[in-house]
Formats: C-alpha cells, sequence, structure tokens
C-alpha cells in the first residue's frame, strides 16, 4: 500500500489523538503505564508537537485515507527523534509503520541519526525496528513492573569517495 507524509496542523489534533488512543489503548490495558502511554495523553500535547518549529507531527496518508501519524523532531544538530508513531487498529499488520519510517528518513536527508524508544515486551515492535535497521542502544527505562522502555539508534549511511 502506498503512503505519503503530510505535516499536520493544529485543525487535525482532535482526530489524530483520537486515533492515538485507539492505537494505543491495548498496550494500556495490558501493561496499565497510566503515567506515560500516549493513550492517556491530552489534546494539548498533540497541539504543541504539532506546533513544533524542530519537526512536527505527519499524517500517514494510506491510499488517500488518514491512517496513522508519526511525530519527527530534531534532538540537536543532526540528530533526530521518532516517537510517537501510530497506526489506526484498522490498518495495522499492512506495513504502513515500515513505509512511514522509510518516508521520514526521506523527509530529512540530513540527518546523521534517527532515536526512538519502544517497549521491550512488544517483540513485534523491536522487531520492526531492527527490521528496519535500528540497533538498541543499551539505554533501558523501566516504567512499572509491567513494561520497560528500550531506545533504539540508526546511524545514517554516509557516502565514501575513494
Amino acid at each position: 500500500m502506498a503512503i505519503k507524509l503530510e505535516k499536520a496542523q493544529e485543525t487535525d489534533a482532535q482526530q489524530l489523538l483520537e486515533m492515538q488512543h485507539a492505537a494505543f489503548l491495548p498496550l494500556l490495558e495490558k501493561y496499565l503505564d497510566f503515567d506515560t502511554s500516549p493513550a492517556t495523553e491530552p489534546l494539548e500535547k498533540m497541539e504543541m508537537r504539532i506546533r513544533e518549529p524542530d519537526g512536527g507531527v505527519y499524517k500517514i496518508i494510506a491510499d488517500g485515507k488518514l491512517a496513522g501519524a508519526i511525530r519527527i523532531r530534531r534532538k540537536e544538530g543532526d540528530e533526530f527523534w521518532i516517537g510517537p508513531l501510530f497506526i489506526a487498529p484498522c490498518f495495522q499488520g499492512g506495513g504502513l509503520a515500515q513505509a512511514a519510517l522509510r518516508g521520514a528518513e526521506e523527509l530529512y536527508p540530513e540527518a546523521a541519526s534517527w532515536h526512538l524508544g519502544t517497549l521491550l515486551e512488544e517483540a513485534g515492535n523491536c522487531h520492526l525496528y531492527e527490521k528496519m535497521g535500528y540497533a538498541r542502544n543499551g539505554r533501558q527505562e523501566k516504567l512499572n513492573p509491567r513494561a520497560t522502555l528500550v531506545y533504539y539508534e540508526k546511524h545514517a549511511a554516509k557516502e565514501v569517495c575513494l
């Protein structure tokens, strides 16, 4: 399925927040992480992310339909952070997350490195990021007795001229 990434506007915030809540609700119910789960975030946080000057939220449009979103922000210099990335439940399992990651990397070709975090206990998410060339960087953060956040990074290939 072909996708395109389209910069979100503040008028998209409510719809994106509802989609984010639906996408992360199963994880909230499984891990009971009420403090940091994207399923509990308020509208103001989505609006703030959309307005970020060094990045923003990009809608994932699949075959003309809103299917999810990916937040991209410049950490510093040529380091970029991804997260959250979410796909609406009715679109999950179709390769859209992979396509969104590739699209994000194409939007910011100047990136030397990409960083993200995901739940260690979610083997499918870890597999996705590892398949896309991300590697664990050794940093972990215990969220509660059920959930651990593990961090990944990917370094862009640099052309070498001989």
